[in-house]
């Protein structure tokens, strides 16, 4: 099972119900070390990087929340969970993109010898994101890279506990990943296990990423919207999220 949400550190912030860790990057990831460095004999670490669309799906989907309330950290990726937190006036947690964590904690395992496994988006887009990490971090071991599937985890379970990875970092898109991960990332003997979006297609460089005044601002979302508009219908199963804060007291709580 994954770390519980239960565990030592405290979350003193709900958006929508959902409890958030208000923790820094670097916070973070030295939990993260601590899990990695016990590696198979650790309890399994999950990682969820909110942003209000998974906000909104955990709010249809029972399962998913449960995931979600479940995960030993859960992080604000989106703005959107941070400009909640200001309205309700409560502690604002720092932005963690995951593209960002995942190639910190990539850093991390480079510098401490522990490798890496990368699952999911479309074929050779892991491999490419693989290739590409490896030119810019030296010495990171990337255990194994796959497309793979949500819909056949026997097949991948058992390929990343033979490589032994460390850290799974699984790009299947929200909640499947998240579902993968909660389902299966014990059995994977990996350490710590992140749903990354779709960080592979940034980090093999296949899709730009916003500059970085406009992440600063929060208004990555509106770069990506021009470069892919097709994005707009996922964006706005978001909006109901932006409603729902608005009508909301200040409060912490639900």
């Amino acid at each position: 099972m994954p770390v519980s949400a239960g565990d030592s550190r405290e979350r003193g912030l709900k958006v929508l119900g959902l409890a958030v860790d208000t923790c820094t990057q670097v916070e973070a990831l030295l939990r993260c070390e601590r899990v990695l460095a016990q590696g198979a004999a650790a309890e399994p670490l999950q990682i969820v990087t909110l942003n209000p669309e998974m906000v909104m799906a955990a709010r249809r989907n029972s399962e998913f929340r449960q995931v979600v309330q479940r995960a030993g950290l859960v992080l604000a990726d989106g703005a959107g969970i941070c400009w909640a937190a200001r309205r309700m006036g409560g502690p604002v947690p720092a932005r963690i993109p995951g593209v960002d964590l995942f190639f910190d904690l990539c850093l991390l395992c480079a510098r401490r010898g522990w490798s890496v496994y990368l699952l999911g988006a479309a074929p050779g887009v892991a491999e490419a994101a693989a290739e590409r990490l490896q030119e810019q971090i030296p010495g990171l071991l990337i255990a194994g890279c796959k497309s793979g599937s949500p819909e056949a985890p026997d097949e991948e379970v058992a390929e990343i506990r033979r490589q032994g990875a460390r850290l799974l970092a699984v790009a299947y898109g929200a909640p499947q990943q998240d579902l993968f991960l909660s389902r299966h990332l014990a059995a994977t003997g990996c350490a710590v296990g992140i749903g990354v979006g779709g960080s592979f297609d940034y980090l093999s460089g296949r899709v730009p990423r916003a500059p970085r005044v406009l992440r600063s601002l929060g208004l990555e979302w509106c770069f990506r919207l021009v470069r892919q508009p097709w994005r707009l219908p996922r964006m706005l199963r978001a909006a109901p999220f932006f409603l729902l804060v608005l009508s909301r007291r200040r409060s912490l709580s639900d």
